[in-house]
């Protein structure tokens, strides 16, 4: 029996899935008690410092847990169940950690860089361990803005680094107490072999023997297969693709196949992440009765890699009169399986509002959720469109000179940020928005491109360079991709962290796997 401290924040279904996909049984930490009697006790801590101790410390769970681990039991802390081994973070000035290690929770500090970290990188291992019997050095998932320092009293705690502009703490364990930074439960089978020998292992000490030299480690480019999600004329759910998010043909909507079975596809063919888009119109069900969220729960069975879910993710009142904050529902949706929520129109009018005060309200659906679940859980989704001026000085907006000159000739473009699938268009450009969304607290951008929408005809560069150039957190590539060459095109001509794609997965027409061999042959780093 393993037990699994979830204290209610963020995606510990994928967890206790991927658990019970290698054949053990799951107990959750109902009580104190429950977390000394554990037999074997998991701890994958997610979204901020701060909000983990608080939540520890108000179920009665910190002397405990502290208890357990001193007593060497075996103990597999994820993520942030890292971090709170530390004596504090510089995330949450002043709160407490567990002080099980000497030292401090920092965050990157390298101008060249994205921050938070999102994507697969490599560990370089320190010392021997069970937890890596049969590792063949695949690329593991990492996504946090902190990382551990270690006093040098804690070296015998040294487990793996990893590189990312510096070289830092990415796994400990002495005796049967381990903790890793990246996500085993989102790694693919690599993960999943990690986790497995944890769960098998009544010692996972290795006796030392000489480790060779490693090479440092790279973060690969993320290949990402998105779902449009929609209800069909027939109330079917379905994945569907639009043109110019335009999803119908000849009156019907596009229906290129069923939501959970696509992602359980993309998954086996080596996508890096997932990510389903709500494009229909669920917003008056009550909260527990949204489809998507049943999609997730099923998905995230047997789909080991980051699930993102996006459309909705706002306020609201259903139809049976309750409502629901922003945090309401991305709380249901981490719950349910995701790791990451997309916010698109709502991300807009907070930046509008933003704007017209220069001041942050702090009630902001971003602002909301990054301050409990981090900023690397909140992607803002920007749905531009080209407009053509002569020159600059004919608007307020930040323009670019283009070499896709407009209709009429001209040189010169800005990007109309829009609302409501791209139907409406509202008075701020995707840099204004791009840069006051990460300021709000927004840890990634999904950068689409309403001209380039199912067209084929390949990334908007000039677009992406006008963003990613600008912002210091990742960019995700979107719309236009048609051929194994738009990938390796963004990689080369732009700092886009990760491309993603859709209709061409869909169909076929360029499969993920033909993607990934073509840029590993064009020397990109890839998972």
């Amino acid at each position: 029996m393993i037990t699994l401290l979830d204290y209610g924040a963020g995606n510990v279904r994928s967890v206790r899935n991927a658990i019970r996909k290698l054949g053990y049984s799951v107990k959750d930490v109902t009580s104190p008690e429950d977390i000394i009697t554990a037999e074997k006790l998991v701890f994958p801590g997610v979204g901020s410092f701060g909000s983990a101790m608080a939540r520890l410390d108000k179920d009665g769970y910190i002397e405990p847990l502290k208890k357990y681990i001193n007593s060497g039991k075996p103990f597999l802390g994820i993520c942030l169940g890292l971090q709170t081994l530390f004596e504090g973070s510089e995330e949450s000035p002043g709160t407490t950690g567990l002080g099980i290690l000497k030292g401090y929770v920092k965050r990157f500090d390298n101008a060249t860089l994205s921050v938070p970290l999102i994507g697969w990188n490599g560990i370089k291992i320190k010392k021997n361990s069970k937890l890596f019997s049969g590792y063949n050095g695949e690329k593991l998932y990492f996504v946090h803005s902190y990382h551990a320092v270690p006093s040098g009293e804690n070296k015998e705690w040294i487990l793996t680094t990893t590189d990312y502009g510096e070289e830092f703490l990415s796994g400990v364990q002495k005796g049967n107490v381990a903790a890793v930074q990246f996500h085993p439960e989102k790694s693919g089978e690599a993960g999943l072999r990690i986790l497995k020998n944890f769960l098998e292992s009544d010692n996972l000490e290795i006796p030392d023997s000489p480790i060779p030299p490693q090479k440092k480690t790279t973060l690969a480019k993320r290949i990402i297969a998105c779902l449009d999600v929609r209800t069909n004329d027939e109330g079917d759910l379905v994945v569907t693709k639009g043109d110019k998010y335009d999803v119908r043909e000849k009156g019907i909507v596009r229906n290129l196949g069923k939501p959970v079975e696509l992602a359980k596809r993309y998954f086996e063919e080596g996508a890096d992440e997932i990510v389903f888009l709500n494009i229909t119109g669920f917003r008056d069900f009550p909260l527990k009765d949204q489809p998507m969220l049943e999609v997730l729960r099923l998905t995230s069975e047997n789909v080991f890699v980051p699930l993102t879910i996006g459309g909705g993710i706002r306020e609201y009142t259903d139809s049976d009169g309750q409502y629901y904050s922003a945090l309401d529902v991305a709380s249901e949706y981490f719950r349910s399986g995701a790791d990451k929520i997309s916010i698109g129109s709502d991300a807009v009018y907070a930046v509008e509002e933003y704007l017209k005060t220069g001041k942050k309200t702090g009630k902001s659906s971003i602002e909301q959720i990054s301050r409990v679940y981090g900023n690397q859980a909140v992607v803002v989704s920007i749905d531009p469109r080209r407009v053509y001026v002569d020159s600059p000085d004919d608007t307020e907006h930040n323009t670019i000179k283009t070499v896709l000159k407009g209709p009429n000739g001209e040189e010169y473009c800005w990007y109309q940020c829009t609302v409501k699938g791209g139907r409406e268009g509202r008075d701020v450009d995707a840099l204004q928005l791009a840069k006051t969304v990460e300021e709000l607290g927004a840890g990634e951008i999904l950068l689409n491109c309403i001209d380039r929408d199912g067209t084929n005809m390949g990334f908007d560069i000039e677009l992406i360079n006008h963003i990613r150039n600008n912002v210091g957190i990742p960019v995700i590539a979107s719309s236009g991709a048609g051929s194994v060459e738009h990938f390796y095109e963004v990689f080369t001509k732009t700092y886009a962290e990760a491309a993603l794609a859709a209709g061409i997965f869909h169909r076929r027409e360029v499969p993920i796997q033909e993607v990934k061999e073509f840029l590993k042959k064009m020397n990109v780093e890839i998972r």
